[in-house]
């Protein structure tokens, strides 16, 4: 057969060929291929579509599998905005979940492309409600669709590791780290307890540190939840550092006065700390004296206040007044028989200490002065007795010591 008999008889062909499939022809994707007992019919099946960043090379007819099993085959493959999105169909009697993962993979180091279709882990392959099953016209968004590097990819990467990339400064690394570990293997190793003894611990505080995270959590909240409240106090705090401002001069005055008051101040105390010990000795003995005396002292004040009537006569006398009368007895004989009249110094001395005269008593001869010139006419007064004061004072002077 001629070469141009040839021609016109796959012109023919071609020409039944679209006569027999329609009038519409696609280009070789119409043609009928071999081995498509793997293809779904339309009738027999669902189609989806899913998003995809890259598709790499496939293209219609590429396989569907579920756990390498072929189930299905892509449709179409379109351009939508800056991703891909491709047109699936899956037999029917494949029930997937509507959380799918599609990713594009490889059959083998060299061989085809394929969609392979994975549950997430933990989904279930078949649910009870059939709302949550992959069905026709659902869609498999970007987040749910991947691929697997490429060949060329890995051997790029690993071309870029041998050629001077990760080798050479992996070498760098174990040089430093040797320099560094030569020599120091015992504080290596204690450096290392350490951290093992902090990691214990921190590993046993984790509920601790977990709480103390919550509570920081909470806190966190609580300021987000005030934050107007603290922002309004924030902005009323600008007026009174305004003023502080203001008074800045006048505050630095007062601490340095307050300054000049603590030293002065300090300057008296040690000054009168040795006689203020030496007071609050001597007051030692009267504050005990008032101390033993509290179960009197204070019964004693309140019989004070109804002198000369008991505490029971308030029972006893009605109305607002009452008539009393005094029996008072004085003995004008000398102080040893029970008088009032000093005939000797030691009288003289025992009467002086029963009259506000009792500071002075201490110095009978002065007292015998001041006695006897307001009562010239007492026995004591006598010249002959006066002349006999000094050495009657010298010997009593042991005894009024005492």
């Amino acid at each position: 057969m001629t070469a141009p008999s040839v021609g016109r008889l796959v012109v023919l062909l071609v020409a039944l060929l679209v006569l027999a499939t329609g009038c519409k022809f696609d280009g070789a994707y119409d043609l009928p291929l071999p081995g498509g007992r793997n293809t779904v019919a339309k009738e027999d099946g669902y189609e989806v579509t899913a998003d995809f960043t890259d598709v790499l090379n496939v293209v219609p007819r590429t396989p569907v599998m579920v756990d390498d099993v072929p189930v299905g085959q892509v449709l179409e493959v379109d351009r939508v905005g800056w991703h891909a999105t491709v047109t699936l169909r899956i037999r029917k009697d494949v029930e997937l979940p509507g959380s799918v993962i599609a990713e594009v993979r490889q059959t083998s180091l060299l061989g085809e492309k394929y969609i392979a279709l994975v549950e997430r882990p933990g989904d279930r392959a078949v649910t009870a409600d059939t709302s949550d099953r992959l069905a026709e016209g659902d869609h498999i968004p970007l987040d749910q669709t991947g691929r697997n590097p490429e060949v060329e990819e890995v051997l790029g990467a690993l071309s870029f590791l041998l050629s001077g990339g990760g080798v050479a400064q992996i070498k760098t690394i174990s040089q430093e780290l040797n320099a560094m570990m030569n020599g120091r293997s015992d504080e290596l190793r204690d450096v290392l307890g350490q951290v093992e003894s902090l990691v214990t611990a921190l590993n046993t505080q984790k509920g601790d540190l977990i709480t103390a995270f919550d509570s920081v959590n909470e806190l966190s909240k609580t300021l987000v939840g005030e934050k107007q409240v603290i922002a309004e106090a924030l902005d009323s705090m600008g007026p009174a550092l305004d003023v502080l401002n203001e008074q800045h001069d006048a505050l630095v005055r007062m601490l340095t006065e307050l300054d000049d008051l603590g030293v002065v101040g300090t300057r008296v105390i040690n000054a009168t700390k040795d006689n203020l010990i030496s007071q609050l000795r001597h007051l030692e003995p009267v504050l005990r004296k008032l101390a033993d005396a509290d179960n009197n002292l204070v019964p004693g004040l309140v019989s004070l206040a109804s002198y000369p009537f008991p505490l029971e006569a308030a029972d006893v006398i009605k109305g607002d007044y009452a008539n009393v009368a005094f029996l008072m007895q004085i003995k004008l004989t000398p102080v040893s028989q029970g008088g009032l009249i000093p005939s000797t110094l030691p009288d003289l001395q025992q009467l002086c200490l029963t009259t506000p005269l009792a500071p002075v008593c201490t110095q009978p001869d002065a007292a015998v002065g001041q006695l006897c010139a307001s009562a010239p006419g007492l026995p004591l007064c006598r010249p002959a007795t006066l002349a006999r004061v000094p050495a009657a004072l010298k010997k009593s002077a042991p005894r009024s010591v005492r």
